[in-house]
Formats: structure tokens, sequence, C-alpha cells
């Protein structure tokens, strides 16, 4: 059995160390500052539990030596620090932020480091950036390609057409942050919350619009290879108007904690949620304009004995597929991953990678 990290013990971190601890491959020390997370943390025998606070660096470096892998599912502005640590440790670095600055950090951290980094290891950025480069690898010559992905309620019931499925921090940055894209051709920064349009997909009508983050580092890695590239959250119609009423009518962007207040209080959370993928790329191939999609819907349902929602089994499974890939000598063990190099398929065959495989059942993960 091969040790890990697992810093965060919120609904995410606690999926992704039961998932882990559930093959008999991993065993998962589960890292939190609050006494009350660590509490709420699945038990198993291969699961752990261990008081830590981010801020105290030698800390954290000492909780990290000897590990294979620390796996951060903190918040976006703490995982810096983790990544510093990982580095003085010479642990592996997995995390699933959607931050940009903070992936510049991890960037700068893993030059000439003697193990890997690998930031944007979730759904978005994260497994979207390893199907848009599938598609894109399809292609002689580029032209645009579409990144869409949401974690939305199934029966949303209030004006917002939306409950809170993940990290509010999170979700707050998303809508706030300036957005990358590519605009015929050059590598641009967008306002959050505009351009939105709207789609069908299985009879539902949906509306996407810019967020931060959604891209990871495929927009450079496509840069002068593509005319146009973006990310946009999809949402049920009416969402976005509202949300822009918040953030620059009432001055809420510019007061998140009084915003986080009203989302945590006023919106519920819910596990009865669904995470649409949708993905299409345009280009010429063999002298034609022609278009691939990928399309998925992943359902809440039970991992490793446990319900789990969507946005856990779709988060959760990523990192926890490229953990293993990188275990089994599929990605490179020095030096910074970028989400686009890992194949399509190696994800999708692997053990947690079949939760994105709408055929597949839910995963037990019994060793």
């Amino acid at each position: 059995m091969k040790d890990v990290v697992v810093i965060g013990a919120g609904k995410i971190g606690g999926a992704m160390a039961l998932m882990l601890a559930a093959t008999g491959d991993w065993r998962v020390t589960v890292a939190d500052r609050s006494a009350e997370q660590l509490a709420e943390v699945e038990r198993h025998p291969a699961i752990h539990t261990r008081p830590l606070d981010i801020l105290d660096h030698g800390d954290v470096v000492e909780a990290l030596r000897g590990r294979f892998a620390v796996l951060s599912a903190a918040p976006f502005h703490l995982t810096g620090r983790i990544a510093q640590a990982a580095r003085e440790a010479g642990t592996h670095y997995l995390d699933l932020t959607e931050d940009v600055a903070t992936t510049r950090i991890v960037e700068a951290l893993a030059e000439g480091a003697s193990s890997a980094f690998i930031p944007q290891c979730g759904l978005a950025p994260g497994f979207v950036s390893i199907v848009a480069n599938d598609l894109a690898a399809r292609f002689d010559t580029l032209d645009s390609v579409r990144m869409r992905v949401g974690a939305l309620p199934r029966y949303p019931s209030n004006a917002l057409n939306y409950n809170l499925t993940w990290s509010t921090d999170g979700l707050i940055n998303e809508y706030i942050e300036p957005c990358e894209a590519i605009v015929e051709g050059r590598l641009v920064t967008v306002p959050a919350m505009e351009e939105r349009e709207e789609f069908s997909l299985d009879g539902v009508t949906y509306e996407a619009f810019n967020t931060s983050g959604g891209l990871g580092t495929l927009a450079k890695t496509l840069a002068g290879r593509v005319r146009t590239m973006n990310y946009r959250t999809i949402r049920y119609p009416g969402h976005q108007t509202i949300i822009k009423a918040l953030l620059n009518d009432l001055n809420l962007k510019n007061r998140r904690e009084v915003l986080k207040d009203l989302f945590e209080n006023a919106l519920p959370a819910t596990m009865q949620d669904v995470v649409v993928v949708f993905v299409t790329v345009c280009g010429w191939r063999e002298g034609r304009y022609l278009q691939e999609t990928y399309a998925n819907k992943i359902y809440a349902g039970v991992v490793a004995g446990r319900r789990m929602s969507a946005i856990q089994i779709t988060t959760a499974a990523g990192i926890a597929g490229v953990l293993d890939l990188l275990a089994e000598g599929r990605l490179p063990t020095r030096g910074f991953v970028r989400q686009e190099e890992i194949a399509l398929g190696d994800l999708l065959a692997n053990r947690f990678g079949r939760a994105y495989d709408p055929e597949a059942s839910r995963l037990g993960l019994a060793g």
C-alpha cells in the first residue's frame, strides 16, 4: 500500500479518501484544521485523520515527508502553501484548484523539482481539459474549442435555479475573477459572467457564460493553433441575470464574505445533482471542415458503499484516477504535468475514471 495525504476534510476530500481507501491499494491520512470536519470523515481501516494547520509550514512539511503524494482539497487561497511544503518534502503534489494565480505558483515550484506537480485534477479544469485535448488531436488544423461544464441540481426550486453542490469560495471566485480565452488566435482576458449563450441537450435548455479557471493550462498549450477557444459554466436559464445583479448592482463582488453568507444561508445544498459536460471542437481533417462533440451527464450514486453527489464523484474520481496513473508510471514523475498530457483513453480505462462512463455502473472499488 502507498501512503498519501488528503488535505481538506470536506465533502470532496472525504470522497477522495474513501475512494482511495476502498481499493485496498492506498493508505490515506486526512488532514484538516477543523476537528469537527475530521470527525465527519468516513471510518475505514485505511483512513486515518490528523489535525493540521496549513499556516504552520513546518508541520505541513513533516506531515508530507515520506508520503507518496499529497492531494489538496483545501480552499484555493491556501493551496499554494501546500505546494511549497510538497516541494520541500519531495512529495508528489496534486490539487483541484481552478484559480489561475495558484496554478502559476505551482508551475514555478515544479521547476527542477524531484517530484511531480499536477494541478487542476478535478472536473473543470481537469477532466474537461483531457476531453478537449483528445478531440483537438483528431484534427489536422483547429478552428474552435468550446468547453462547457456545469454541476446542477436535478430539481431546481428557487429563482436562481441552483443549489450549492461544492465549495462556495470556489464558486464565488469563478464568478468574479477574469477569464482566459483565445479570440481570433490571441490569448486574452475576458470578464466573468459575460457572453451568455443558450443550448439544448437531451431536450433540456441551458445557459452558459464565462467563468474563471475552466480552461486550465490548455489555453497556453493550444495558443497559436486555434482561432477561438473558451470555457463557460452551464446553468439553467435565468441564473446569470440574478447573479450579475448581486455582483454588480449590489456590489457584492467587493463583499465576498457577505455573498458567501448569503449563498450558504439561502441556497440549500443538495446531493441530488447532475454534472453536464459538453465539449465541441471544429477544424479541418483531410481537407474537410468537421465537428467533434463530447456530451455526457453524470448523476449522483453509490461509490465505495456510500452515496455521493455527482460533483463529489466526478471531482474525486478525476484526481484519484490521475494519482493511479502517476503510480503506474503513465505520467511524468518530475516537474510540472498538465492535464492535457493525460490520455483520455488511459483515464477512462482506469478504475476511478470509469465513473465518467455513462454506461458503467457505480464503482465498488473493492480491492
